[in-house]
């Protein structure tokens, strides 16, 4: 069936939702999701006077503390556990008229349902995950949406060895045996978005491999809330030139709420799959928050990685309990435990509240007036905006 793509924009007029009764929210992660601290590395490469700085550090921490400094395996965590994640979804949905129906997805796991479902008003909420799939010299996330609840288990581990052991050969069985199962609902995510710093042109060759072969097994392509337009753009024509569907996915990291959900008249995750898989229709509605600069919402949302929250629970407040890096013996801990009497080293201190000052209203109003990037439209899908 021809794939049926409309996009449409919430801060125009008319609005769509009026016509519909449920938003759904793809893709977002939670306080189980580990990220990598490898953009600070990277940040303190392309500066002489950070590098230094760095090499200081890396020097200190290895003759002071017998430490090496390892920002491959060192990692961070969002700061929303499950709950508070659901929620934030949730409400902004519901404050568009519309049933929420929420799908989370942690990079490579799927902790967040399980203990959702524990709960009353989470307990329907599909297992899900956002999937790394090594390929060739590249490397893509997929979305993986509700996997059945008796083997959601069984299929972790064989994602996950996939993840640590790739091995093309294997690739098409396991999302031939995903797409059998007619619930399951696999998007490839941010597809344009090079992970592997390949360049763009050696990204859209393994690209085009990928879909050359397993294009028949993948539901949808996103739409991504945190990547720039012209980004998202691009995946319109891509996305047309494969005869895909299009779909939304907010990727929240942060305290920002996804900048795009799907609109829909199902009222379960299941029918949601069947109109995206079978009905081959799909209507993608960006929020306000993606008319602002671009540069500003990554800011913001980079900033939610190191401010501290008075209200989180214990444990959770402050950024250094958030991040992790390997003690001496090689075990995983916060950074809280690693200072020197409890205390982050004084010039990162400083750094730290220089970032912090970019959250003043003022600063972040004047930030947003140098960042302002221009035009948010999808050029090239269907549209229903006046």
């Amino acid at each position: 069936m021809q794939p049926n793509s409309t996009v449409s924009y919430d801060w125009k007029t008319p609005s769509p939702t009026h016509r519909y009764r449920t938003g759904v929210s793809l893709h977002s992660h939670t306080s189980h999701s580990i990220e990598s601290l490898l953009f600070i590395h990277s940040m303190f490469m392309e500066s002489r006077p950070l590098r230094s700085l760095f090499s200081y550090y890396e020097r200190v921490s290895r003759d002071r503390h017998n430490l090496t400094l390892d920002f491959v395996a060192a990692n961070w965590r969002p700061p929303l556990m499950p709950r508070m994640a659901f929620d934030l979804e949730s409400r902004q949905i519901r404050d568009l008229g519309l049933r929420p129906l929420v799908s989370i997805t942690d990079h490579d796991d799927i902790q967040a349902p399980l203990q959702l479902r524990t709960m009353p008003s989470s307990r329907h909420i599909p297992m899900s995950l956002e999937w790394s799939v090594p390929f060739g010299t590249t490397a893509f996330h997929m979305g993986v949406h509700n996997l059945p609840s008796a083997t959601a288990l069984q299929w972790m581990d064989r994602l996950a060895q996939f993840t640590a052991e790739p091995d093309e050969t294997k690739l098409g069985a396991i999302l031939a045996d995903l797409h059998a199962n007619p619930h399951v609902l696999v998007v490839l995510n941010h597809p344009l978005w090079d992970l592997y710093k390949i360049g763009a042109k050696a990204h859209g060759a393994e690209l085009d491999r990928f879909l050359l072969n397993h294009n028949d097994v993948v539901h949808a392509l996103e739409l991504n809330g945190l990547r720039h337009s012209r980004e998202n753009s691009d995946v319109v024509t891509l996305a047309s030139r494969w005869g895909q569907l299009l779909i939304s996915g907010g990727d929240r990291h942060g305290m920002e709420p996804n900048a795009n959900i799907n609109l829909t008249d199902a009222t379960n995750f299941n029918d949601f799959v069947q109109e995206i898989r079978v009905e081959r229709r799909s209507h993608v509605l960006f929020l306000k928050q993606y008319s602002r600069s671009w540069g500003q919402r990554i800011m913001e949302s980079t900033l939610d990685a190191v401010v501290d929250h008075a209200t989180f629970v214990p444990g959770w407040q402050k950024w250094d309990e958030r991040a992790f890096h390997p003690d001496a013996q090689g075990v995983m801990r916060p950074f809280s435990e690693l200072w020197v009497k409890g205390k982050a080293p004084r010039l990162l201190r400083v750094a730290i509240g220089a970032v912090r000052l970019l959250r003043h209203r003022a600063v972040s109003q004047a930030l947003g007036r140098v960042l302002a990037d221009g035009g948010t439209d999808l050029l090239g899908a269907k549209s229903e905006v006046a």
